[in-house]
Formats: structure tokens, sequence, C-alpha cells
């Protein structure tokens, strides 16, 4: 019994100690387009970029479909490959989900103006393996008039080692939202990764890479 009502005490500061804007952004923010929402995804990375169609109309099992491949309209063969390996892909589940993994126990102002304010707060370790997490910090851009959370970046501290042979100088995630409008809601617009780094001191990781999503469709009314 008196685990369960410290447990609570300690749930009941935390949630407190969060600045009113962010907890109330939190609250709304979702990661992904909403449930019933179609829309175009175009990623690109290394050269080659790959656009895609989510149909949230079409059954559960057939809803991506693949539109454009490195520029040019995808082959046969492009496309049997495509639907081999996407046709499980049911549900968005795109975008990073980093809120989950933030820890919010200690959350530090770092930048305000009169429409927004950033937060920046540590990452918790996904998994007890997890050696990336402790040279992470995220910031939290919130848009005051709407409580909308419109940016989260992830970026590194200083240069580590995630395993053996390996250093990273360099991460940084940057999702960024669109705001409500009307009917609409916040909405995912782009997902950017930069990651700068060394394998074995002569194999570059240097990588770029950048999702975005355009083209929205909201469900049908009925």
């Amino acid at each position: 019994m008196r685990f369960s009502v410290l447990f609570c005490f300690l749930a009941v500061r935390l949630t407190a100690a969060l600045p009113p804007p962010l907890e109330e952004a939190l609250k709304t923010f979702r990661a992904d387009p909403p449930k019933g929402w179609s829309f175009t995804q175009t990623t690109a990375a290394e050269g080659k970029s790959t656009v895609e169609r989510f149909d949230a109309t079409r059954p559960d099992f057939d809803r991506w479909a693949l539109l454009r491949k490195d520029g040019q309209a995808p082959t046969a063969t492009a496309l049997k490959e495509y639907h081999d390996t996407r046709s499980l892909r049911s549900r968005t589940g795109t975008a990073p989900k980093l809120v989950e993994q933030l820890d919010y126990s200690e959350v530090e102002t770092v930048g305000e103006t009169a429409e927004r304010v950033t937060y920046r707060c540590r990452v918790r370790p996904g998994e007890s393996r997890d050696r990336t997490a402790q040279f992470l910090r995220a910031s939290l851009t919130v848009h005051k008039a709407t409580r909308t959370l419109e940016t989260i970046e992830l970026n590194n501290t200083e240069p580590f080692s995630p395993t053996i042979g390996v250093k990273i100088v360099s991460l940084r995630t940057r999702l960024t939202y669109t705001l409500p409008a009307g009917e609409s809601p916040a909405l995912p617009h782009l997902v950017e990764t930069k990651v700068v780094g060394t394998a074995f001191w002569f194999k570059t990781l240097d990588a770029d890479l950048t999702v975005t999503f355009s083209e929205f469709a909201p469900p049908a009314k009925k």
C-alpha cells in the first residue's frame, strides 16, 4: 500500500512539474497522421527516393502504393518487390515516437518568443543496453496560441560510441508538424535525420534522411 501511495505521489509531482504549455501540447500530440487520413510520403536518402501513397479508404493490407522510385515511374519489377515487402504495412506508424522516450522529470526552458516556447529535456534509455540515450537531449517547441507541439529535435551533446568500433560525431533528428487550422488538426510535415560518424576509424557513417508528408486527405464525411 505504501508503495502504491508513493508511486501516485511521484507521478502527480512529475506531471505537475511540466510547464502548462508543454503538458497541454503532449496531451493532443500524435507522431503519425491521424487515423483515417490519407497522405503521400516521400523518402529520400543516399541519392535514392521513393514516393508512396497511403490510402486509408482501401482494405487493411492494401493501403500503401508505390508512386515513384528514384524520380521515375516504378517498373513492374519494382512494383512487385514493393508489394512483397510492404503488403503487411497496414498502419501508418512511420514517424519516430520520440516523445515516448523522453524524460520529463527535469524540463528547462531554453527559448521563448511571443508565439513559441522551447523546452529541453533528457532522453531515457530504450533498453538496458542502450548506450546512446545518455548523450542525447531533446528540444520541444510549442506554439503558444494553439498549444501544439510544432517541432521535436534530438541532438547529441558530445561524440559517443553506441557500439565497439563505431563513433558518432554528431546526430540530429528533427520532426516538424503543421499547426491546426479549421477542421484540420496538427499534421506531420517533415522528418530530417543527419548522422556524421565513422566505423573502425576509416569507414564513414555519414547519412542524411528526409521523410516528407504531403497531399493529406481527411476521412470522408458520413
